[in-house]
């Protein structure tokens, strides 16, 4: 930790960041005359909406330990410096995907950033029973374009190299996922909790099964060892923002290197979750199906566009050391390159589908809830909503290499929530 490093507060904010050009330009006026609001409800960081004659900004400043666990778990500041190189390489990656980077501070680890308005969180907007025009695109494109553009598909070698040493040291938050997303679930770990007793008897059966825990621990591999991409490494209805009509990407610190398949599994095991938790946020019968069906809607067209466009950049955008078309297309071979991009989104969708199965495990039973289901005050339909999801988790982690696409995912989602 820096010697000057200080936590930032409402009544301080202004003094300390009072002097740079970028607060003057973007809130304008006197710092005294700045409205400051401290807004953070994530897990781990402080977060304050600055607001001035001028307009309005985010301040985001990393805090030495788990804000959802307090001082007794240490986290090092310099995640704030990997969620500024995340955040700059995906606007050049998926220019508009995220917020715009005003300022960043390394010895005080905090970064000023635009502020998104009037969007809120997906998480709240879904529970809301609030559609989002145009989501599964703006994901899909996202989770493609970040995915090949970071890779050895396209980067030259050596940027590719050096990409992942940087980020290779973000070591612990990667441990935080090793152990809570990968480890914890699946044994009764001290910062495990979940919906008792109703859960008790389903979560015993999963720590018990030998061969799903096989599957996670092959996706942990998978996790640890294949740095393929630059990945945001949290994607999940928490870390988008969205109105009606647009969505945005926030909050990357956990960027890191890994499987192609990471971030869009985390993703649509997120969007299992809310479905299956909608008939506790939703009470017209007719109303709720509706959603759902949306819902399940998104996670088609989020891999449609995502399938699409990963094919669109291999043709296009494949000027890396991986599948060269001096090998392929220079000698007329375009059927194989064809064939080798097929096969590797084959095992995208893989990984994509045993990521989101573990997801749906690790956010029920392990330190971290989604509020989708936490928020459900009725703990009978709480359980019910969980135990849905637990059990399609097991489903895709176990099945992975069997489903055969996105339509016998959807399909065994909708076998799940009506006991079919």
């Amino acid at each position: 930790m820096s010697n000057n490093y200080k936590p930032l507060s409402p009544e301080t904010l202004g003094q300390r960041l009072g002097g740079l050009d970028v607060m003057k330009q973007a809130v304008g006026g006197s710092a005294d005359a700045w409205t400051v609001r401290e807004v953070g409800d994530g897990n781990l960081n402080l977060v304050f909406i600055v607001e001035g004659d001028a307009g309005s900004v985010i301040v985001k400043q990393a805090l030495p330990y788990v804000r959802l666990v307090g001082d007794s778990w240490p986290l090092p500041l310099k995640r704030a410096f990997f969620e500024y190189h995340a955040l700059i390489r995906q606007e050049a990656r998926d220019p508009g995907s995220v917020p715009q980077v005003l300022h960043f501070d390394e010895s005080q680890a905090l970064i000023v950033m635009e502020r998104l308005q009037p969007h809120i969180i997906l998480r709240q907007q879904t529970m809301e029973g609030r559609k989002v025009a145009g989501l599964g695109r703006t994901l899909g494109l996202f989770a493609a374009r970040t995915a090949f553009r970071g890779s050895d598909l396209s980067m030259e070698a050596g940027d590719k190299k050096a990409d992942a040493a940087l980020f290779a040291g973000n070591a612990e938050l990667c441990d935080i996922t090793e152990t809570l997303v990968f480890t914890d679930p699946y044994y009764a770990a001290e910062l495990n909790r979940h919906t008792t007793p109703q859960l008790d008897g389903i979560v015993a059966d999963l720590r018990r099964d030998e061969a799903l825990k096989v599957e996670v621990q092959h996706m942990k591999r998978a996790f640890t060892s294949r740095g393929e991409t630059m990945c945001h490494g949290d994607l999940h209805a928490g870390s988008i923002m969205v109105t009606d009509e647009q969505s945005r990407i926030i909050d990357p610190e956990f960027a890191f290197y890994g499987p192609f398949g990471f971030d869009i599994g985390m993703l649509i095991g997120n969007y299992l979750m809310a479905y299956h938790a909608m008939p506790a946020h939703i009470s017209d019968a007719d109303a709720c199906r509706d959603f759902q069906d949306w819902i399940l809607s998104v996670i088609e067209e989020t891999w449609t566009v995502f399938r699409e466009e990963f094919l669109h950049l291999w043709r296009t955008e494949r000027t890396g050391i991986l599948y060269p078309k001096a090998l392929y297309e220079d000698q007329g071979h375009n059927f194989a390159s064809e064939a080798a991009a097929e096969q590797l989104l084959g095992e995208i969708f893989r990984d994509l589908v045993g990521f989101a199965g573990i997801e749906m495990h690790r956010r029920i039973l392990g330190l971290a809830h989604v509020a989708e289901l936490d928020t459900i005050e009725d703990e009978d339909l709480k359980a019910r909503c969980e135990a849905k999801c637990l059990k399609l988790g097991q489903l895709l982690v176990i099945n992975r290499n069997r489903l055969t696409g996105m339509d016998a995912v959807l399909a065994a989602a909708r076998r799940a929530e009506t006991g079919a």
